[in-house]
């Protein structure tokens, strides 16, 4: 037994021993991180160019030319033109309505008779006053006699002049019972039948013209500085400078287009909306005449308009995606990693931001949506390129 025992503690004495040896001569390990994976992100590379500024709005077209029908005599209707009917076109100088003109005809009979009989009341009174004066050239007759000869005839002459005068208005009366289109255009609205007694001065039709259409176009304020304008402009523009302005509206089943200019700004701000309104002007005169196929917007049509404003040089375009604590950029350095990096935003136009300060030509700004970012974070870089495809992540 003694001696199993002592085997026993020389096995074990011999394990520890070995052990201990194996322990002291191992290789002791440094503990280490795993190193983060790089995200990718997409980038673009910073190329300014010159962009033209659009401004868009949306308004109605309405004519630029509208007003009321309205008779300078009254009397009875005894004739209304067929075209005198709610859309009804009219040339100008065509007549619309007449009027019973039989008291009117009198009048001027009437004032051709008062005529007659003061011309010949006046010739009558210069005769005496000339046979007057020669009786007192002669001492025949006293100076007060010619002085009486001569108030007689320039009463007959005064006479006479009312007289004429009476016989233009009566003449002037009797051609205004025939109503005339003082231009050509359309009928929007007409209140008057045959028989009707109408009044001088009440309104029985309202027309208005198409050779000029107008859009008023509400624009935000700040929007104004990309046209170019003066931001209060009194007057008509100089139509030779004034912008461009693009009219389009689905219409007729179709998407139609329609090309005019910026006429004038109003010279006030809108109270509720406190916005500025813009007038654009379609020429539909000149352009019917140049294309007879030509077809000018419906008045009362709702279109959207495109309003060219003024080219501005060295812009960056990104999307807008890629604006950041509303004014900073990430950029990718040389090293591949993030920076923050202040731009200055001229402008923010639908999905894309207009950036004309803080970006140089050839620098890459990244447009991934990250969620996390660390500045001086490491990325893998992928760019795209001008078609929209991309290249191979960089080193």
């Amino acid at each position: 037994m003694k001696r199993k025992w002592r085997v026993a503690m020389a096995v074990v004495a011999v394990s520890i021993a070995i052990t201990a040896v194996l322990m002291a001569t191992s290789r002791q390990l440094a503990p280490s991180e795993p190193e983060a994976a790089a995200p990718t992100v997409r980038v673009v590379e910073v190329a300014p160019t010159s962009v033209r500024m659009i401004v868009h709005a949306q308004g109605t077209v309405a004519p630029r030319t509208e007003v009321d029908l309205v008779p300078e005599v009254s009397g009875n209707v005894v004739w209304i033109a067929p075209n005198l009917v709610p859309g009804g076109y009219f040339d100008a100088g065509e007549p619309l309505l007449r009027i019973d003109d039989r008291d009117y005809r009198s009048a001027v009979v009437r004032a051709r008779a008062a005529v007659d009989r003061t011309t010949a009341e006046d010739e009558f009174a210069r005769f005496e006053l000339q046979r007057l004066q020669e009786m007192e050239t002669r001492r025949l007759i006293s100076p007060s006699d010619v002085e009486s000869g001569m108030r007689v005839a320039r009463v007959a002459a005064a006479a006479l002049e009312d007289a004429r005068a009476a016989l233009e208005q009566a003449e002037r009366d009797l051609s205004r019972t025939e109503v005339r289109a003082a231009f050509s255009g359309l009928v929007r609205a007409e209140q008057v039948d045959p028989g009707q007694f109408v009044s001088r001065g009440a309104p029985i039709a309202r027309l208005y013209a198409l050779d000029y259409l107008e859009i008023r176009l509400p624009i935000a304020d700040r929007q104004l500085a990309f046209l170019d304008l003066p931001p209060m402009q009194y007057g008509e523009l100089d139509q030779a400078t004034a912008p461009d302005v693009v009219l389009s509206a689905e219409f007729a089943g179709s998407h139609q287009q329609w090309h005019g200019k910026l006429a004038r700004t109003e010279a006030e701000i809108d109270l509720r909306s406190r916005m500025v309104h813009a007038v654009a002007r379609i020429n539909a005169a000149e352009n019917m005449s140049g294309d007879p196929a030509y077809v000018p917007p419906p008045v009362g049509l709702f279109v959207n308009a495109e309003i060219l404003g003024r080219s501005t040089d060295d812009i960056v375009i990104l999307p807008r995606s890629a604006i950041r604590n509303g004014n900073q950029v990430l950029v990718v350095g040389a090293d591949d990693r993030l920076r923050f990096r202040t731009v200055n935003i001229a402008r923010i136009y639908g999905d894309d931001a207009y950036i004309d300060g803080g970006l140089d030509r050839g620098e890459r700004v990244s447009v991934s949506a990250l969620q996390a970012v660390v500045d001086g974070m490491r990325v893998e870089v992928v760019t795209d390129d001008a078609s929209g495809g991309q290249q191979a992540p960089g080193p």
